[in-house]
């Protein structure tokens, strides 16, 4: 059996699709991957073949968050509409033999891998990383660039129905616009093609659960993560070993505007707690303000094995950051940027397992003010007692459904008959 997976978006999205693979080659199954050329390194550690989707996302990210990028000369809909047709492009010659398509990530890019899905007449199924991405009467849907939401209507049941006007105006009309030059029919409702009645929720019951009464069949099955790629550097191990538990700071592949200004904030903040800093360069490009022997800077390193050991973890809130923290027993400050991040920081604040803080933009002060949180006993405590709680399973269990669906097994509860 063959599948094909697609995640168009930041490492957030590509690297829980490298544990499905991981699930899924072990159960025999070949694994293709389409992704950002941004992964290539990634995918090539991971033994998984790259079918490159357009150019970079990382220098259109940094430009968007620091200002730095050129006014786009095309409105989002004709942005989603050219996503939409690069996606079918490389999903299309990628797909050849597969059995089955899995997607995440931005919505045309999903949209342009159903499309091939489609045409092959092979399975296809949608993975969100976080509840709030899927409509449900238990919360808002997010705004869409240019389609504020009428200030009286408050009802999230209402707000989600004007999410599908919203959605297929921005990027149900160039989704048909290429379905008609491949010869498929248009499609009425843009969120549902893309989520399926049945989409997959890849998070985790405790830290993030899916609230019931809700219309989609929401078939959730823990977070995905990737494989444990095994020790640290001995340089970092060395640093370790030599006092106590510092604090981490970094901010994955979320970029930051006045980098500079961040990372004096974080050491500043983290060290008027008495407390060691790692830093963590990132798309962010943190760095050392100096070269005192308190601080310490990373590169990629194994989150799995590296979060046990320190004294908490500041970051931008992804879905696998948060995670990763959770099942090690880190406390956690969320200095939530975008998209799901708020989510997340809200639920770390509620499971008291750290703080959520306050605003985009970390400060001395208010990065303080977190830390003093996230580093009491009471807090360490909780933190220690949900890591326990948190499954590690969930890519496994994914893996048997979508071969279950790919072959036939449960085809009545498969995203796509």
């Amino acid at each position: 059996m063959r599948v094909l997976l697609m995640a168009y978006g930041s490492r957030g999205d590509v690297e829980p699709m490298v544990g499905l693979a991981a699930q899924l080659r072990a159960r025999g199954t070949e694994v293709r991957m389409c992704a950002p050329p941004d992964f290539a390194e990634l995918l090539d550690r991971a033994g998984i073949p790259l079918a490159p989707i357009g150019a970079p996302v990382r220098p259109v990210v940094t430009g968007a968050v620091t200002g730095t990028a050129p006014m786009p000369a095309q409105g989002l809909p004709q942005r989603a509409a050219a996503m939409v047709a690069t996606t079918y492009e490389a999903v299309a010659a990628a797909a050849g033999g597969c059995d089955a398509i899995v997607a995440t990530g931005l919505f045309p890019a999903a949209a342009g891998a159903r499309s091939v899905a489609e045409g092959l007449g092979i399975p296809y199924a949608f993975v969100a990383y976080f509840p709030t991405y899927l409509p449900s009467p238990h919360h808002r849907p997010f705004e869409r660039p240019g389609r504020p939401f009428p200030p009286d209507v408050t009802d999230n049941r209402a707000l989600w129905d004007l999410d599908v006007e919203n959605m297929n105006v921005l990027f149900g009309t160039g989704l048909n616009a290429h379905r008609e030059s491949v010869g498929l029919p248009p499609v009425d409702d843009f969120r549902r093609y893309v989520l399926t009645d049945r989409p997959l929720l890849a998070s985790d019951p405790v830290l993030s659960p899916w609230p019931r009464p809700a219309e989609l069949d929401v078939v959730q099955t823990g977070a995905w993560f990737r494989p444990d790629e095994g020790t640290l550097p001995a340089e970092l191990e060395a640093f370790l070993d030599a006092g106590t538990p510092p604090v981490y700071v970094g901010f994955g592949s979320i970029p930051m505007r006045d980098a500079e200004d961040v990372a004096r904030a974080a050491i500043e903040a983290v060290r008027a707690q008495d407390r060691r800093v790692l830093v963590s360069g990132g798309w962010a490009d943190l760095s050392l303000i100096d070269d005192r022997d308190d601080c310490f800077s990373v590169g990629e390193v194994n989150h799995h094995a590296l979060f046990p050991r320190v004294a908490a973890v500041v970051h931008h809130g992804g879905a696998g950051t948060t995670t990763t923290a959770a099942r090690a027993g880190a406390p956690q400050v969320v200095v939530a940027q975008m998209a799901d991040q708020p989510y997340w920081a809200g639920r770390v604040a509620d499971l008291g397992i750290g703080a959520a803080h306050d605003g985009p933009t970390p400060v001395f002060e208010s990065l303080s003010t977190a830390l003093k949180t996230a580093l009491a006993p009471e807090t360490r405590a909780r933190a220690g007692a949900l890591a326990g709680e948190i499954r590690t399973d969930g890519a496994a269990v994914a893996a048997r459904l979508l071969l279950d669906w790919a072959g036939g097994g449960d085809r009545a509860g498969a995203p796509v008959s």
